[in-house]
């Protein structure tokens, strides 16, 4: 077929089945769409992101449980870990909500006006896509009054020599795994890096992570990141300003060189989980072709809108947000899905208070500046932070090593920043994210309510009051 052909015209197209796929309801049964997915319906979150992965933190939270019991007089055992009911259960529940995603759209009437396409999309022109389907039957040439671009991003796999030889994980395809390995080598020092050492090491297998920087979780507030890789030098091997120059076969598994402080070394594992970070889909789909500006990070470039540079494009989610985080997909998909139907009444995407949480063991959880953001700004600003240990549920838990951390301008207390490392940290941060999106200031959230007592919450409420605040008159 000549792709000069065009087979169809649409009202919208949309690329990318994650929450570009919650855009469409009953209000556009009058539009003709198409929906564009290369790879499985529900995008990364759904299929190897953020379901999949806190299905294993939990069965590993579960797993640590007896290593940490003893000192509270409780003397439990860990009789073993069944990798493969593990993963079977996880994704014996998530493969059926991606396949029954994709039949909906394909075959349920409530999607007569919407034609799917199983394939990848490149631009070749002003709205104007090729689509080669995943069959290998010949490509397609359709066009579009509006196009949503909602491909993702994929993991980045760097430019070592040999790296491709040795053969190598990343968070795509280390959780279906056909069992697990005895030593496991991860290179990486972010969120994918720290949530799976928490996974394996749980599960028994030695874990040694290497890392370019000299911390782990290096973007988080400072005290955080001190806090974090001190714990985990206690339970996993840590290279930190490390850097992998070389990877080759170790027998059965593979061998890492690398250059440090103090010269060459190698680490060995089984197994190498590449976790270094992810790269939006944008040149993927060519999208430069298509008139669309990307930013130097890869990501495509929009206004408060959601709009791209080219007329009738929009975008969301990772292909566009630095973030890279579901919640801010939903959102901007809601934004998206408004100005689509409501193009005389557009409505900006809110993105001043974007929390995000690391499901690591001990947990992290964070909004707004962090110390290091503070200090780089011109406006004054405070700081206070109250121990888990401090607090009676603290007490409790014997736990010695979690804190909650708050910034706030200390004239009117509202608050700048909140961080926590401890157990249930992001269930700990949320109403500090409320009290940020209302406005409410930190004096008014410590007093203005009850707080239970003894509860965990009560290390918010201290942090709070330890703010050293203005007088007020």
């Amino acid at each position: 077929m000549r792709l000069d052909v065009i087979v169809a015209h649409y009202d919208l197209v949309i690329i990318g089945t994650g929450s570009g796929n919650s855009l469409l309801d009953s209000r556009f049964a009058g539009w003709r769409v198409a929906v564009v997915e290369r790879g499985v319906f529900g995008g990364t979150c759904l299929n190897v992101g953020c379901i999949p992965t806190k299905m294993f933190v939990h069965a590993a939270d579960l797993a640590s449980v007896p290593a940490a019991a003893a000192r509270l007089g409780v003397d439990e055992t860990l009789d073993g870990v069944r990798w493969p009911a593990i993963r079977d259960r996880i994704f014996g529940r998530i493969d059926p909500i991606a396949d029954s995603g994709r039949k909906y759209r394909m075959a349920h009437p409530d999607n007569a006006n919407v034609d799917v396409y199983l394939g990848a999309a490149r631009f070749v022109g002003e709205r104007r896509l090729e689509i080669t389907p995943n069959d290998g039957s010949p490509a397609e040439t359709v066009t579009a009054d509006r196009i949503v671009l909602a491909a993702g991003g994929r993991a980045v796999v760097p430019e070592i020599e040999g790296i491709h030889d040795v053969g190598f994980h990343t968070s795509d395809t280390v959780m279906r795994l056909d069992e697990l390995p005895r030593r496991l080598v991860i290179l990486g020092s972010g969120f994918v890096a720290a949530e799976f050492a928490h996974v394996f090491s749980a599960f028994g297998v030695e874990v040694t992570v290497v890392a370019r920087s000299g911390a782990l979780l290096r973007g988080e507030d400072r005290d955080i990141s001190l806090r974090f890789t001190q714990l985990a030098q206690q339970c996993w091997d840590v290279r930190l300003d490390r850097k992998a120059v070389l990877a080759e076969r170790a027998g059965d598994g593979v061998r890492l060189h690398l250059e440090g402080p103090d010269g060459a070394e190698t680490v060995e594992g089984d197994l190498l989980l590449v976790a270094v970070g992810r790269t939006p889909n944008a040149d993927l789909l060519a999208v430069e072709e298509g008139g669309i500006a990307v930013a130097p990070t890869g990501h495509v470039m929009v206004d408060e809108f959601q709009r791209t540079s080219a007329d009738g494009v929009w975008a969301l989610g990772d292909i566009s947000s630095p973030w890279e985080l579901k919640h801010v997909a939903n959102h901007e998909a809601r934004i998206v899905q408004h100005n689509l139907l409501n193009p005389g009444r557009l409505r900006a995407a809110d993105h001043r208070f974007v929390p995000h949480a690391v499901f690591t063991a001990p947990q992290i959880a964070s909004v707004g500046l962090t110390e290091q953001d503070a200090e780089r700004g011109d406006a004054r600003w405070v700081a206070a932070t109250e121990a888990y240990s401090g607090v009676a549920y603290g007490w409790a838990m014997e736990d010695t090593t979690g804190f909650a951390k708050i910034l706030a301008d200390p004239a009117t207390g509202q608050i700048l920043g909140g961080h926590i490392i401890g157990p249930q940290a992001p269930t700990l941060l949320q109403p500090i994210i409320q009290a940020m999106s209302f406005g409410l200031d930190a004096r008014s959230m410590a007093r203005g309510q009850y707080w239970i007592h003894p509860g965990l919450p009560e290390v918010v409420e201290n942090a709070l009051l330890n703010l050293p605040l203005d007088p007020v008159d």
